[in-house]
């Protein structure tokens, strides 16, 4: 093992490697921070620069621009409330509440520690357990991802504690929107209205960029107290230089710090999973076990370490399967693979025993770059946060121009820009009528993968729902998740029922 880490060593820091990773994770943290620039989307910008590099140079910076552009996307997030990838989403929860009071140097501050915890940690987990969790990870059948990804669906209930009801029906309609398109199992169009561009479905991030940038810029713009060149100093750069969390705001988030880079890392070595399910399922599993859950959304420090470490930790999770049996672990790792395989790599088992390096390359890789992008992101961090003091007139016709570029370039498809059109004026719509566009989103981005699953354990057992929930991760699973779902419903009615009794007595 010892071996094995001075050859990655000796690999990434060679003058060329280790400049071209410097490279990758200046032009990562850059990606993940423009609006509608993905993961995936930001690895494969990176492949062009590959075509002359061996193989193991060429994963060490494809991983390097994977991790970076995750832990980018939390610039955009907490200071404009755009998550630069998807999976910052939940970053926006806690984190622009917290930049529009001045404290965006702090929320950047936890969100840049966070996510280099989150990756050393999974990192580590991918070195040295590597074997052992693939072989957990395959054990999982389609009953247990459905039951993972729909304990993701329960934070619903969660998200604003005082409108459970709208709350629950906006993820409803995400679900709703998640079904648009071709059925996944026997081809049947749905909800297309005769359009052929409905047929992939509807895509995620142009909703993403409607419902959290033109809604933004559409707010600010008819607002009476829209941010001025003076809120911007005292919410944007100035707070960069001078405030960071105190040594006892760290230390009351170590167990959210901790529980959420294990079960960010775990949620990354399932195949298809990805950063996007473990940042929601993270901050879901922390509403629930914190002891003050109300406080969550509002602008709290615990909100944005759960969704950072998550989404940083299922990178080093999704390196895992990729490099020890072939198989990607989401998106991102799917294009590297595609890379790979085109300089003639044999992915799978033998990858690593025939050749170890590409393990500890990777390793090391990811280590450098969570350890350097936090600095790297903090400078970036700055540059964006100088363009707070720009009037608004100006910003927001250039945020909706960046959004529109971001919208078109994920399929170079006029549908797209459409799509953010009306998930812009959807997202006025839901402010107006107090529903939650947060749900709608989390519905809309796990609504696919669930029934993609559930449709597959379906039909393996032959249409029985019962057999499908028997085995004991799967059963265990979606009992939590029925009781967080109704908890809410049925706790005040339990609490009032036993007070009354109480006063009786």
């Amino acid at each position: 093992m010892f071996q094995m880490l001075l050859d990655g060593l000796a690999v990434v820091f060679q003058p060329g490697t280790f400049l071209m990773t410097l490279l990758a994770i200046v032009m990562g943290t850059v990606f993940g921070a423009l609006p509608g620039v993905s993961a995936t989307m930001a690895v494969a910008l990176g492949l062009p620069f590959t075509y002359s590099m061996d193989p193991v140079s060429a994963i060490v910076f494809l991983v390097a621009i994977y991790c970076s552009s995750i832990t980018g996307g939390s610039i955009a997030a907490i200071l404009f409330k755009i998550p630069g990838v998807p999976s910052s989403a939940p970053t926006t929860f806690d984190g622009y509440p917290m930049a529009q009071r001045g404290e965006a140097g702090k929320a950047l501050g936890v969100a840049l520690v966070c996510s280099a915890i989150g990756g050393l940690v999974s990192a580590l987990a991918m070195f040295f357990l590597s074997p052992q969790l693939t072989q957990a990870a395959l054990s999982f059948g389609p009953s247990e991802m459905f039951a993972i990804t729909f304990m993701g669906l329960s934070i619903l209930t969660s998200l604003d504690a005082d409108n459970i009801l709208r709350t629950t029906i906006s993820g409803v309609l995400g679900l709703l929107l998640a079904t648009v398109g071709q059925d996944p199992m026997y081809g049947v169009q749905r909800l297309t209205f005769g359009s052929n561009q409905l047929l992939s479905g509807i895509e995620m991030i142009p909703v993403l960029i409607g419902i959290f940038a033109i809604t933004e810029v559409l707010q600010q713009t008819v607002s009476d107290d829209r941010l001025t060149a003076e809120d911007a100093e005292k919410a944007g750069a100035s707070s960069l230089d001078t405030t960071m969390p105190t040594i006892k705001e760290w230390l009351s988030i170590k167990w959210v710090i901790l529980r959420c880079s294990i079960l960010g890392t775990i949620v990354g070595i399932l195949p298809g999973a990805g950063a996007t399910i473990a940042s929601f399922l993270c901050y879901s599993t922390e509403t629930k076990l914190s002891k003050y859950p109300e406080k969550f959304g509002t602008g709290i420090i615990d909100g944005i370490a759960a969704s950072e470490t998550a989404n940083n930790a299922a990178t080093g999770g999704a390196m895992v399967p990729l490099l020890s049996l072939g198989i990607p672990g989401g998106n991102a790792a799917a294009v590297m693979m595609s890379a790979l395989v085109l300089k003639g790599v044999q992915l799978g088992p033998l990858l690593l025993i025939n050749q170890p390096q590409y393990l500890s390359a990777t390793f090391v890789s990811m280590i450098i770059t969570n350890i350097v992008m936090v600095f790297v992101a903090m400078a970036i961090a700055k540059a964006f946060a100088k363009i707070l003091s720009v009037p608004y007139s100006i910003l927001g016709p250039v945020i909706i121009m960046l959004a529109t570029i971001g919208s078109y370039a994920t399929n170079m498809s006029t549908m797209d820009v459409k799509i953010m059109a009306i998930a812009g004026i959807m997202g006025i719509l839901f402010r107006v009528m107090h529903f939650n566009s947060a749900a709608l989103i989390l519905g809309l981005v796990l609504g696919s993968i669930c029934e993609g699953n559930f449709s597959r354990a379906y039909t393996i057992y032959r249409a029985d729902v019962g057999a499908m929930f028997m085995r004991p991760v799967a059963g265990v699973i979606m009992v939590v998740c029925i009781v967080a779902l109704i908890s809410p419903f049925v706790g005040p009615v339990l609490k009032k029922k036993f007070g009354k009794n109480k006063e009786k007595a």
